[in-house]
């Protein structure tokens, strides 16, 4: 009988296995990966086809929210907030729904991300920003729904959609001058406290220069105001490696210090640990 009940859960397991069948999608998913200046930009949506039917008035009605694809939201990201029709949208993730109209299509940015089509409640208040661009009319018909990220500039990029004979194309603009001056004068102003003691961490990790690593490690502390936790643990390790045990355990107290004002039990555990080791030499 056992062997029996062993011999069916086999086939039983292989069929299921045999029942994955893997069959084409209707509505392909489609990423994008676009950077315009400095400003990284991603689409996520499905692709649906005409295939012989009337898409825009009759499949897409003319005046209603549209998913703006198929199946899950479409979604954007912005790494950097971007101007649109005069307006600021906040980096971040997006839905992106549309009403297709004649002659002109409302875009819409919607902070809900994790619908399945359209929202079952659509709310004003979930809507970062809406603006209006106008249609074009396709010579050549589209036959699947296309998204693409086009006409790339330093400061500003289109976002283009397409479908039968129907395109709209938006522009967005990005803070490439404003980014690109932060971050020379971030360069120029020197290492920050967190180069230095990422510097003093690899250095740590890797059996690299252990005196380097505690120069790296007490000028970031030295440029911090308040001491994080982390860095008076690394500079505690970096201490004990070198064997000066006591000034170790010290620094390991301020760690466990600044951890319990943290409520981070982890470091605390792991600095009470360390001195109970190193207090037995």
């Amino acid at each position: 009988m056992k062997k029996i009940i062993i011999a069916l859960a086999i086939i039983i397991a292989n069929f299921t296995i045999e029942a994955q069948v893997k069959t084409p999608q209707s509505s392909p998913k489609a990423t994008i990966f676009q950077t315009v200046g400095l400003t990284d930009i991603e689409v996520v949506y499905s692709r649906p086809a005409a295939r012989g039917r009337a898409v825009f008035g009759n499949l897409v009605p003319f005046g209603k929210l549209w998913r703006t694809g198929a199946n899950e939201n479409t979604t954007i990201s912005f790494s950097d907030d971007v101007i649109i029709d005069g307006k600021t949208l906040k980096k971040g993730k997006y839905a992106l729904y549309t009403i297709p109209k004649i002659g002109s299509w409302e875009i819409i940015f919607y902070n809900t991300t994790n619908n399945w089509g359209t929202p079952e409640d659509f709310t004003e208040a979930n809507v970062a920003l809406r603006t209006t661009v106008k249609e074009e009319a396709l010579s050549k018909a589209v036959e699947s729904f296309t998204i693409g990220i086009n006409n790339l500039d330093t400061n500003f990029a289109y976002l283009e959609m397409a479908w039968e004979n129907s395109s709209v194309a938006m522009k967005f603009e990005v803070p490439t001058q404003k980014t690109a001056i932060s971050n020379i004068e971030k360069a120029l102003a020197g290492p920050s406290a967190g180069d230095y003691f990422s510097a003093a961490q690899y250095l740590f990790q890797s059996n690299g220069d252990i005196a380097k690593a505690r120069a790296y490690v007490d000028k970031a502390l030295e440029m911090s105001i308040e001491q994080p936790f982390w860095y008076n643990r690394l500079k505690s390790l970096i201490q004990a490696k070198q064997g000066d045990k006591k000034g170790a355990i010290e620094t390991a107290k301020l760690s466990i210090a600044a951890a319990e004002k943290a409520k981070n039990q982890d470091y605390v555990k792991m600095n009470k640990e360390s001195i109970a080791e190193w207090s037995k030499n």
